[in-house]
């Protein structure tokens, strides 16, 4: 039975923390919204509007916001492993991913599994080597990076929650301290592949000031992102890093791909400044319009997430199709027509939404059999769950680097010093996400955030 957004928002519990569902929903929004504006997209192929215009990159220190998402994610996660620890006396590491990766997981093997066989389509009709369609099967799972970092996060939640109990603050200054050293061996002694270190470091750290938040132990957020701000603006006027807070293309450095120390205190700047919002949101988020709104948009976000990048491709091919000028990218024809292209992808968006968003949905809780409480769960099989998790972060980061332009030709990523085509990825992904499905006991619980 299906639950509408309305009966979700009315039965929500007076201690659940509604500022962290509004920075879920408006951190993947803004992040929807920036990759429509930076597509610089030709019949040629599709570039970067803040490579073409330099000056617009200092607006990605206010727009780059995936580590709000991030922090979230820490904090939910901390919320979930603890609710479902206090439930069971046993192991709880399986039925916890399984729990945290279902809504996660489904609609994006749905996405990878639809668009693979279109560019299969694609590649038998032998189009799929130049222009548009082309480059779309090489950006289309671009994205995807993020959603395997966020594994591993869910991963790591276990033995990282368990620093952060031990050890607080002192948790995230280790792995803020461990991210600076990668960055002084990179620059300051050459020492290669050494970068790719950061890519845990960093992103583990900005999880870890959600567990923080979990704790209410953000006690000084001017100090924090006043800290940040400092701190990125020095590492980028002084050391090695770009301005830009996403990757350019072509860049011998990248703040993004590893990310890098600078990016670590950009991500603490806005922690910082979204904590600083928090008292009068939440006062806002009381309104029970304001609060369906939300809580409409969490049950979408991820599916929007995936197919934003597919609406705006139509877009572009529509007017392709229908012979429509496309404007030199950055001329003031191209932002005229700005608000014409993100109001179509937003509407086509929607509609892609309403075909998928069913994946997306919570998968029902399983009545509890005879004799026993809904709140149990079983102990689970965690090998199983950490080897399935394993293979479903590094088949979804390769396809992120793949892409799927060469699923005929074996195109290869090197993915932690292995080449890996785009068909390895996809099993490597499904073979993962079967693993854990099967890792947890059926007696599975519902779990807060």
């Amino acid at each position: 039975m299906t639950v509408s957004a309305s009966d979700m928002a009315a039965a929500t519990p007076a201690t659940r923390d509604r500022y962290v569902d509004l920075l879920r929903a408006a951190s993947l929004a803004t992040v929807i919204a920036g990759h429509w504006l930076m597509a610089a997209v030709s019949g040629d192929g599709i570039g970067n509007l803040l490579a073409l215009v330099p000056p617009l990159q200092v607006l990605t220190w206010g727009l780059q916001v995936m580590p709000v998402f991030f922090f979230v994610g820490g904090f939910s996660h901390a919320l979930s492993y603890r609710s479902l620890a206090r439930r069971t006396d046993q192991s709880v590491y399986a039925a916890f991913l399984r729990a945290r990766l279902q809504r996660l997981l489904r609609p994006t093997l749905v996405f990878v599994l639809v668009w693979a066989a279109a560019a299969l389509a694609v590649q038998l009709a032998g189009r799929g080597a130049g222009g548009l369609s082309g480059a779309a099967l090489r950006v289309v799972t671009q994205p995807l990076w993020f959603i395997g970092i966020y594994l591993a996060m869910v991963a790591f939640t276990p033995p990282l929650l368990k620093l952060h109990e031990r050890w607080g603050w002192g948790a995230f200054a280790g792995l803020l301290a461990a991210a600076a050293l990668v960055d002084v061996l990179r620059f300051a002694l050459g020492v290669p592949y050494v970068e790719f270190l950061n890519f845990a470091f960093v992103w583990l750290a900005v999880h870890q000031l959600g567990f923080l938040r979990a704790d209410g132990r953000i006690r000084f957020p001017a100090a924090l992102a006043a800290a940040g701000l400092a701190a990125a603006a020095a590492l980028v006027a002084y050391g090695p890093y770009p301005l830009s807070m996403v990757g350019m293309p072509g860049e011998k450095v990248s703040n993004m791909a590893p990310p890098t120390l600078a990016l670590l205190a950009h991500a603490m700047w806005l922690v910082g400044a979204v904590q600083l919002l928090a008292r009068p949101a939440t006062a806002w988020l009381a309104r029970p319009r304001v609060w369906r709104g939300v809580v409409a948009a969490n049950g979408i976000a991820m599916t929007a997430f995936l197919w934003h990048l597919t609406a705006m491709l139509a877009v572009y091919a529509a007017q392709l199709a229908l012979g429509i000028e496309l404007p030199v990218p950055g001329s003031a024809a191209w932002w005229a027509q700005v608000p014409v292209r993100l109001s179509a992808a937003a509407a086509l968006t929607g509609v892609l939404v309403a075909l998928f968003r069913r994946f997306e949905a919570p998968a029902p809780v399983p009545a509890p059999a005879a004799g026993r409480s809904p709140s149990t769960a079983g102990p689970g099989n965690g090998p199983r769950a950490a080897a399935g998790i394993t293979l479903c972060l590094l088949g979804v980061l390769a396809l992120s680097m793949t892409g799927l332009g060469g699923l005929l030709d074996g195109h290869t990523a090197t993915l932690i010093a292995v080449p890996v085509t785009a068909p390895a990825a996809i099993v490597m992904a499904l073979g993962g996400w079967l693993l854990v499905e099967r890792s947890a006991s059926s007696r599975s619980v519902r779990l807060r955030g």
